[in-house]
Order: C-alpha cells, then sequence, then structure tokens
C-alpha cells in the first residue's frame, strides 16, 4: 500500500515514535507506518518537520513518499553506514505540511525501507 492512500482523508490523530507513525481516519480506517525489523538492519523516523496536528482535521492534500540513498551534507564518508536509506514522507493540509524522515541502514543485503499498511 502507498501513502498516497491517504490523499482526500481526514485525519483524527497522528501518533509517532521512532519505531512507528499511527493514522486514525474519521472514516473510521487507520494506517501503520513502520518497518518490519530483520536481524541485520535498522530502520527508524530520524526526525519530523513541522507540527503533527497541523495533519489533524483537515483533508489531506498531499501525501507522497521520497526516498534517497545520498548522504547528507556535512556527513563525513567514514562515519556513512555500508548500505543505508532515506526515506521521506511529505504531508500537508491547508493547515501546514509535515515531512517524517525514516533512516534505514543494513549491510546491504537487508531492506530499508518503510512499510505503510492499513490496520
Amino acid at each position: 500500500m502507498e501513502i498516497n492512500e491517504l490523499l482526500g482523508k481526514v485525519l483524527t490523530s497522528v501518533d509517532a515514535s521512532d519505531e512507528e507513525v499511527l493514522f486514525t481516519c474519521s472514516d473510521g480506517s487507520a494506517y501503520k507506518m513502520f518497518h518490519y525489523q530483520d536481524c541485520c538492519e535498522s530502520v527508524y523516523v530520524e526526525d519530523i518537520n513541522g507540527d503533527l496536528s497541523d495533519l489533524v482535521e483537515a483533508p489531506i492534500l498531499q501525501a507522497e513518499e521520497v526516498t534517497s540513498h545520498e548522504n547528507l551534507p556535512g556527513v563525513k564518508p567514514e562515519w556513512q553506514d555500508e548500505s543505508y536509506t532515506w526515506t521521506f514522507y511529505k504531508l500537508a493540509t491547508i493547515k501546514g505540511s509535515v515531512t517524517i524522515r525514516w533512516y534505514g541502514t543494513s549491510n546491504g543485503y537487508y531492506s530499508e525501507g518503510v512499510d505503510f499498511e492499513e490496520i
């Protein structure tokens, strides 16, 4: 399932931790953003830019995913993990926008992606 499933929905709550983000909708549906953890990788919420309350009680106008394997500016090559993926989720309503940044790292043989599913 893709994050754009939230387009047009009205959220009643958004709850976030470093391991998952839960979205509850006014139509009774609910979604979870997380990672099925395996033995040799780590995927977690690195940062949330914006106020999650801006996503509540207004229709979702933007819901997109962007991934990158580029190193962030200022991070020295010797500090980089062997394999890593940045996943950015950009969500917006008329009240404001939020970017949820996930960071996944592994030895290159395991998933570094984020899962999004209805619960």
